[in-house]
């Protein structure tokens, strides 16, 4: 069977469409890249804001349109929330849950769960890149315990969920076998990985275990809310495996913000772990999310989340609207913020950020580092123009006349230039 993966939103939803992909591909179907081709689509949704509920309904739209005869299958945060719309959409033939999501591929291919799981797939059967990225995205947790007021991914996701250590680690020695370069740890609420398991263990452990048992030549950890950092975790980085790249999601610089927000930091102890975290990680990028015309939020907060922001200098900052969720506290809350308002405010944020990431590239410039090449861009007689990310997450292109994919090579960045897409550094052919 001809099967279309389609996904939206974080990196777990990333990492769960690549282990469907995976397991469909291990029991002998076709994973195709277009849509007009798939006889059976899955889609992972997202609902994290209202323009994510809106795309996410357009790929499902679009599926309909161009695959009618196929059998669409749709699953993630928006379809878990708005589930009478979606099964209303022509071609949709099931809604799966995210609790059921795990065991979405038996489920939608009709096998016994058991005959399903006896056939997990072996890791090296498939080649990096071949589905999804080069990069591979683990899923070690699922879930949140964590009630902020603007989330709905608490609702849709549900409670927090530890996969056993043994079982990452066995997955990421099979992914290293296949020929994976990186591995990406994801998770709604990573920083509460091992919380409900049976035996001890943190984050810490976990990626402890990673470095020692594992010999994935880098290993990147995604979002880590500010307040669940174990410790002694910043010395894990004496390992020059472990990227040195952390997204810290703040989402205001404003206590009495944060504390609408539910969020269990505030300004001081962000500010402590930014530093500690510096201090012991020589070169650290740090980059956060944050969140503009919340409930509430005066001119004076909102100035006050300006100067914090610069003063944090992060590399990289996210920046979103203020977006009401249905079911959650923010959305009831008095002194919604006009949209105007938030699209200002947006537009500050927006420029600071752009500010902090040419920063941060200047500074690179005349460093070596190490590149993971993943995707051939361009052609020409020149040769090939080849994109890659560092570890500290920058994305770099350089034009050789050979084939990178896949590979880590030194190169030494010579240059920027600033584009509609994105800062991209440019790299020196390796020594």
């Amino acid at each position: 069977m001809k099967v279309f993966l389609n996904t939206l939103g974080c990196r777990l939803n990333e990492s769960e469409i690549e282990q469907m992909g995976r397991l469909f591909r291990h029991l002998g179907h076709d994973i195709v890249e277009s849509v007009e081709d798939a006889e059976l689509c899955v889609i992972n949704t997202c609902a994290v804001t209202n323009d994510a509920g809106r795309k996410s309904r357009q790929l499902i739209y679009q599926a309909s349109r161009k695959a009618p005869d196929a059998k669409i299958f749709v699953t993630g945060c928006y379809s878990e929330i708005e589930r009478e719309k979606v099964e209303e959409i022509p071609g949709v033939v099931d809604v799966i849950s995210n609790m059921e999501k795990d065991s979405l591929v038996p489920k939608v291919l009709q096998l016994e769960g058991k005959e399903a799981y006896d056939l997990e797939p072996l890791l090296r059967e498939i080649k990096p890149g071949e589905i999804g990225r080069t990069r591979a995205f683990i899923k070690a947790q699922d879930g949140c315990d964590n009630r902020c007021t603007f989330c709905v991914t608490t609702i849709a996701r549900g409670a927090g969920r530890s996969r056993p250590l043994r079982e990452i680690i066995s997955e990421v020695n099979g992914l290293y076998d296949a020929g994976y370069q990186e591995a990406v740890l994801s998770g709604v609420h990573l920083g509460s990985y091992g919380r409900d398991l049976q035996e001890e263990s943190d984050l810490k452990i976990l990626v402890k275990a990673l470095l020692d048992e594992t010999d994935m030549p880098r290993i990147r950890l995604s979002s880590l809310e500010p307040w669940d950092i174990p410790e002694g975790f910043f010395t894990l980085w004496e390992d020059e495996r472990l990227c040195r790249h952390i997204h810290l999601p703040l989402q205001a610089g404003c206590d009495a913000t944060l504390k609408r927000m539910a969020r269990r930091t505030r300004k001081s102890a962000f500010r402590g772990l930014v530093e500690e975290s510096r201090s012991l990680i020589p070169g650290l990028a740090i980059s956060s999310d944050m969140i503009v015309g919340f409930p509430g939020e005066t001119d004076a907060e909102f100035e006050e989340t300006v100067e914090f922001v610069k003063e944090m200098d992060f590399c990289h900052m996210h920046v979103f609207r203020y977006s009401a969720r249905p079911g959650t506290a923010a959305a009831r809350m008095p002194n919604q913020v006009h949209g105007n308002t938030r699209a200002e405010r947006s537009a500050v944020l927006q420029e600071i950020a752009r500010t902090g990431r040419l920063s941060f590239y200047e500074q690179q410039l005349g460093k070596s580092v190490d590149v993971l090449w993943e995707q051939m861009v361009d052609r020409n007689e020149k040769g090939f123009l080849w994109q890659g990310l560092t570890d500290h997450y920058v994305r770099v292109q350089m034009r050789v006349p050979r084939n990178l994919h896949n590979l880590i090579t030194p190169v030494t960045l010579q240059s920027f230039t600033e584009d509609q897409q994105a800062l991209q550094a440019v790299f020196s052919t390796p020594s």
